[in-house]
């Protein structure tokens, strides 16, 4: 008994021991460890988001080796101390699957004969069926965990390349960045002015006869004087070439080509955004018919914008494939195919183009017509968008009625009706009749 209880308290002790380490574990993966991340970032976030088991350590590793010994020999004492109290069974299992079990009288010791008074049971189907589903399952959840640990591991390795990696192509990046510091600053500049820019001239588009002449008068030699002065700091670059479709006289490098057509795509756009101005200034106190033909205007204007920022690269590339130095017919042959791809990207915005130059010509409405009184009268002489009187009433295809000014300023952005969005516009070409821009760079 004092050996039983023993055994008991010592299993109830080595038990109680994972339980603690795992709180004390809980607890700590709780916090970021920041001097792990400090050593290896990529790995330590994997290991916080939960794609890899978290690394213990040495302490860690060792008491958890110490308490799986003592586990596993409290466990083999548990066996021998129950295999010793139960008095009367035996359980034989026989090397071919079969399973015996002799129940031994009371008077019959275990060592004697046991056919006077035992019984034998074998159990013989039914044994290999459960023994085969059991290692069948274990076979099965081993394979997975085989499969999951692989990848685990794989990641593992992913990470710490990375790791490895990571500081040398910093360190990459930040020379790269001394060494074009001036063209980082430059690009960077003027894209952020053009952002601005797009965005004051939205706002001035959306005050309709609200806009002050003063104001945009002033946005206008702004958005000059900004070109001017960037082509004139840069006049001994080659950077003004390409606006006239002449390559650039030197073979420029790759990076300095880039910058050549970020450069230009910016600051083109940027003279398309003062023309927008003086549109707005013509159209300052337009209605109806000439707030249509504003939008149109301004569709125009980005057409034919995006068009010349189609070709406005290509001179720079021109010069950039047609190296000598890489051979005569190697250099022939990529700068036909350059011109080649380039010439079937133009075909679209030639389309486009006519399309908006097709819709300034065309003086009648296609999306509707002018009511009659009596129509207006029937519809109640209530404009839905601007809940006001209307103002040139719009019968469009689906027999509602608004404003001029509403409808059409509705149709700059939607296709179908306001109130049951039936379709009214036709998908012909998107309209930047709200003065938008284009923000997207043209490198090729």
């Amino acid at each position: 008994m004092e050996t039983a209880d023993t055994t008991n308290s010592d299993a109830y002790v080595s038990n109680s021991y994972p339980v603690s380490l795992n709180d004390s574990s809980s607890t700590s993966s709780s916090s970021f460890p920041v001097v792990r991340f400090l050593q290896a970032p990529v790995t330590t976030l994997f290991e916080y988001s939960g794609f890899l088991r978290p690394r213990l350590s040495n302490d860690e590793s060792e008491s958890l080796n110490l308490l799986n010994n003592n586990n596993s020999s409290s466990s083999n004492n548990h066996s021998l101390s129950d295999s010793g109290g139960v008095s009367g069974n035996d359980v034989v299992g026989n090397s071919e699957g079969d399973v015996s079990i002799r129940i031994i009288g009371d008077g019959e010791q275990e060592g004697g004969g046991g056919d006077d008074g035992g019984e034998s049971v074998v159990l013989s189907g039914g044994g290999e069926r459960e023994v085969a589903d059991s290692s069948d399952v274990d076979g099965r959840s081993s394979g997975n965990s085989d499969s999951l640990n692989q990848q685990r591991y794989d990641l593992q390795q992913v990470s710490r390349w990375i790791e490895q990696v990571l500081p040398f192509s910093l360190l990459l990046i930040v020379v790269f960045i001394r060494q074009h510091l001036q063209g980082f600053f430059v690009t960077i500049y003027v894209t952020a002015f053009m952002y601005k820019s797009n965005d004051i001239l939205r706002k001035q588009t959306a005050l309709k006869g609200e806009r002050r002449l003063s104001v945009l008068i002033g946005y206008s030699m702004i958005f000059m004087f900004h070109v001017v002065g960037v082509y004139w700091w840069y006049q001994n670059d080659d950077l003004s070439y390409p606006l006239f479709m002449i390559p650039p006289k030197t073979i420029p490098p790759f990076w300095h080509a880039i910058f050549i057509i970020i450069v230009n795509d910016t600051m083109v756009r940027q003279a398309a955004m003062t023309l927008k101005l003086v549109l707005l200034m013509y159209y300052r106190n337009s209605r109806g018919h000439n707030f249509r033909r504003q939008g149109q205007m301004l569709t125009l204007v980005e057409y034919a914008l995006l068009l010349y920022r189609a070709f406005l690269p290509a001179p720079v590339w021109y010069r950039f494939f047609l190296n000598k130095e890489y051979g005569s017919l190697f250099s022939s042959l990529i700068t036909g195919l350059y011109l080649t791809f380039k010439l079937t990207s133009v075909v679209g915005k030639v389309g486009s183009f006519y399309a908006a130059l097709k819709a300034l010509s065309r003086k009648e409405m296609h999306y509707g017509s002018y009511a009659t009184p009596e129509k207006v009268s029937e519809a109640g002489d209530m404009c839905a968008i601007c809940q006001e009187k209307m103002q040139a009433p719009i019968l469009l295809c689906c027999n509602h009625i608004f404003c001029e000014d509403c409808v059409s300023e509705w149709f700059e952005r939607e296709r179908t009706c306001p109130l049951c969005r039936a379709l009214v516009r036709p998908a012909d070409i998107r309209s930047f009749g709200d003065g938008s821009t284009s923000l997207f760079f043209r490198l090729f």
